[in-house]
């Protein structure tokens, strides 16, 4: 036995101390290989949508409602099954409408609680008995575990009566309330495995702190970052464009709530220098967009509007002296305010003359258009220093960077947000990043080294930088576009102009061959393998399909954020992917939670692709059955060198 092999071994061996525990633990993982898939599911583009996302994970993406079908439809009436999958969403919610209209309240308590047992048992059926108890709450752990694993008799007539004793005894001891609570969670808990969020947390939406905050609480997720998501990474790291943008993002949507009352940034001194800077300015080119769920919203519009305008100038003026600063990244065409003619109120671009819809600029140097005022300057210093310091952001992003990355493999499947970027010939571009020239997967690897090194090492000013290019740089994979036309949606009335080109990668991956291409770069030669992307809204209205490549690449944005629906008539997209196969559904609009309690709606989801495997997959077919695959070799080896001697055991 060579020296590191055997060093190896004795690490194991304080784990497994003896032949009796190796072989429990060999027969228990090759148990656990041979069980059912788990469910993965995929979201993305959440955009601080938080009612329609949390209602997803209660109904475990639709799982949960299926169950119910599944026992009980031919023996429970429709509006009842409804009540049951709103318990179980919504159990403390809940519990008390329901308490307050029944008249007899142990005989539905009855009823429910052998009903939430039969659920549970038939959504927890393909996992461990260790696994489940590991998922228990400590006060009722013992309790739970017994009524699902009834075995404490022979005949089933004797096993009823148990089983009726132990239900019985719990609504007589006043615990039926938190049963059901808790074995309602457990069911949630037990119905997705694990959950994928293809990018895009933050923005548009009001609550994206709570999204996360949810996301926090979740038993097993990856995150693959978005551009929005990069960007408030950005800002965290205190990368001045970054915070800008944020801010700029936060008046667009007429959020800036989030900013002072969530993160505890404070915005009052900008809004003091744009309430002065543009007294007597209207800004009609930056009121906050108004949508249907917050016309009501109770902010000073005109207000918000100067701040917008305040913060967009200052956001153009940092991105000139950025992009002068690095000619490398190719970006001069971004290079707007200094092409203003302020005479004529006209802005020159690729050769084409247009007339600006606003013309006053109070704090433009027309000697140097992209330097600060002094005002200006000390603004984005408080600004950068309010956001470095926030500890609830640092918090949220801090989670983001521990459970995200910019890309994932998991179970032949290559998850990422935006793109890889390609040129023209379906070539993988190569881009110099900080002195180094990279393409394809190197490219996205360096990337994710770059940008945790920006947020945890306070001297990488160089990484901090390009955070910004992340965002919006023509050439970041987050972003997939030519270019970000921020200055002429605000400024030109021409929509041709407006328009953002996609990266030739969205081309390319409309056929299989593009597909295989890009899955090979990753080391993926799965023939059921998939590209899975967010980013890029389907606008299913016009006829447009998540699925292409005749199924290989799936985009899953379909229009969670409220204010993309009308591009898009659907309300997101949701796709599990479970032993049996892969389902694709579309959204239908979710009204609130509120109404989900009260009176029992749901998301209701149109079944847009159902793939079946040829066989049911089982926890072997999966990256995790590959590692424990191996953990059953290395104990093997243990068992070999007990039963030689040549590790001794612990007895």
């Amino acid at each position: 036995m060579s020296y590191n092999k055997e060093k190896y071994l004795k690490l194991l061996s304080k784990e497994y101390k003896n032949v009796e525990e190796v072989s429990e633990e060999i027969i228990n993982l090759q148990a656990i290989l041979n069980l059912p898939k788990g469910t993965e599911v995929f979201l993305s583009d959440l955009h601080g949508e938080y009612e329609p996302f949390v209602h997803i994970l209660n109904s475990g993406a639709g799982i949960i409602r299926s169950k119910l079908d599944l026992l009980f439809e031919t023996s429970v009436v429709a509006s009842e099954r409804n009540t049951l999958a709103t318990l179980i969403y919504y159990p403390e919610e809940k519990l008390k409408s329901i308490k307050s209209k029944i008249n007899n309240l142990n005989e539905w308590y009855e009823i429910t609680l052998y009903r939430l047992i039969e659920v549970c048992k038939q959504v927890s059926s393909k996992y461990t008995r260790s696994k489940v108890r590991k998922a228990l709450p400590k006060e009722l752990n013992y309790i739970i575990d017994e009524v699902l694993n009834l075995q404490a008799t022979e005949s089933v007539s004797d096993k009823k009566v148990y089983y009726g004793e132990i239900i019985k005894t719990i609504i007589e001891i006043d615990m039926a309330d938190e049963f059901i609570i808790a074995i309602s969670n457990l069911i949630k808990r037990m119905a997705i495995d694990h959950l994928h969020i293809v990018g895009d947390i933050f923005d548009r939406g009001l609550h994206p702190d709570l999204v996360i905050e949810a996301l926090m609480r979740f038993h097993s997720l990856d995150i693959q970052w978005g551009n929005h998501d990069i960007l408030w990474m950005g800002a965290a790291c205190g990368n001045k464009i970054s915070i800008a943008s944020v801010i700029r993002n936060c008046a667009r949507y007429d959020n800036i709530s989030i900013l002072e009352d969530v993160y505890g940034i404070n915005i009052r001194p900008l809004s003091t220098f744009a309430l002065e800077t543009y007294k007597d300015d209207p800004c009609k080119c930056f009121r906050p967009k108004i949508f249907e769920y917050n016309k009501y919203a109770n902010s000073d519009k005109n207000v918000i509007s100067k701040i917008h305008k305040a913060i967009t100038i200052i956001q153009f003026k940092l991105e000139g002296q950025w992009i002068l600063q690095h000619p490398e990244f190719e970006m001069e065409e971004r290079l707007l305010l200094d092409k203003i003619n302020f005479k004529n109120k006209t802005i020159k671009i690729d050769g084409k003359t247009y007339p600006l819809k606003d013309t006053n600029f109070p704090t433009l140097n027309k000697e140097d258009v992209y330097k600060l005022t002094d005002e200006e300057e000390e603004l984005i210093e408080r600004l950068q220093e309010s956001f470095t310091r926030s500890e609830v952001l640092n918090k949220h992003i801090r989670f983001i960077y521990s459970k995200g990355s910019s890309y994932m493999k998991f179970n032949s499947n290559l998850l990422f947000h935006g793109c890889i970027p390609m040129d023209e010939d379906g070539e993988f571009t190569e881009v110099e990043v900080l002195g180094k020239k990279l393409k394809g997967k190197e490219y996205l690897d360096y990337i994710d080294k770059i940008v945790n090194k920006a947020y945890f090492d306070k001297d990488a000013k160089d990484e901090k930088d390009f955070m910004w290019y992340l965002w919006e740089g023509k050439n970041s994979p987050f972003f997939g576009k030519e270019r970000m036309t921020v200055f002429e949606q605000y400024f030109i009335e021409d929509k041709e102009i407006q328009k953002e080109n996609k990266n030739p990668y969205y081309k390319f991956v409309e056929t299989e061959a593009g597909c295989e291409k890009v899955l090979k770069e990753f080391g993926i030669t799965d023939p059921e393998a998939h590209i899975i992307n967010g980013h890029i809204p389907v606008k299913a209205k016009d006829g447009e399909s998540p699925v292409r490549a005749n199924g290989k690449y799936l985009v899953i944005d379909g229009g969670f954020a409220k204010s993309f629906r009308e591009r898009t008539g659907e309300a997101g997209y949701t796709l599990t992917y479970n032993s049996y196969g892969m389902l694709l559904s579309a959204n239908k609009p979710f009204t609130s939670i509120k109404d989900a309690i009260e009176n029992e709606n749901d998301i209701i989801s149109e079944i847009i692709v159902k793939k079946q495997g040829v066989s049911r997959k089982t926890v072997g077919d999966t990256d995790i059955g590959e590692k424990l695959k191996g953990e059953v070799e290395d104990l093997k080896l243990l068992l070999q060198a007990y039963r030689t001697g040549e590790i001794k055991e612990m007895l």
